[in-house]
């Protein structure tokens, strides 16, 4: 379980292949403080397995369904991504709860400086979009925001502060690249309920 609040901002050494998936070597400095192997890490809102680590980095591995699922298969050597250390019990959640299980990738649609803040409007896939309520939260890559608008029914806008626009790589996003997305995990746990109990729920965005 993850938070959303990244920690840093980590850099890809080098991406393998190995058998039905990608070998990740990352390099990074905060959340390498009491990581040990076996242990989970959110990258860019993916969660995955750290197989081995040292005093510069660690390695996680990917198979095929997660680089078929996620923007993970599609980074290379160079790349930054948000890193973010499984939630420990009984500390703060500043964010909301994250479970690092990409539910699809959207695509950015806009990005427009508002004052200090910038806008970010992205296109959302139908099972998103049908859990995505106004001011409701939604993690973009790993990071946890909050609905600011919907422009659409299947796009969200959120704003973006000053610190999160230079502490995390959404800083580098352009028009039509392709994010992870989350979405509330409270709101998916309410449309299956609904669903199972024979009530069909739309795709588009509640209102």
């Amino acid at each position: 379980m993850f938070t959303g609040i990244i920690e840093e901002v980590g850099r890809i050494e080098r991406v393998l292949p190995v058998a039905n998936g990608s070998a990740v070597r990352i390099t990074a400095q905060r959340v390498l403080e009491n990581l040990r192997d076996g242990d989970s890490v959110a990258v860019d809102g993916v969660c995955l397995t750290v197989v081995r680590h040292d005093g510069r980095g660690f390695e996680v591995e990917a198979i095929g369904t997660t680089l078929s699922r996620t923007t993970i298969g599609e980074l290379a050597a160079g790349d930054e991504v948000n890193l973010e250390r499984a939630l420990a019990l009984g500390e703060r959640l500043g964010g909301h709860l994250v479970q690092g299980h990409v539910d699809a990738v959207g695509t950015v649609r806009r990005i427009e400086r508002e004052g200090e803040h910038v806008l970010l409007d992205v296109a959302l896939p139908p099972d998103v979009a049908a859990v995505t309520v106004l001011h409701g939260s939604i993690a973009i890559s790993g990071v946890s925001l909050t609905v600011n608008a919907l422009p659409a029914r299947d796009v969200a806008q959120v704003a973006l502060i000053p610190y999160t626009w230079e502490h995390t790589n959404l800083r580098h996003l352009q028009q039509g690249d392709r994010v992870n997305l989350e979405g509330d995990m409270i709101g998916k746990f309410v449309a299956h309920l609904i669903e199972r109990r024979g009530v069909t729920v739309p795709g588009e965005i509640a209102e």
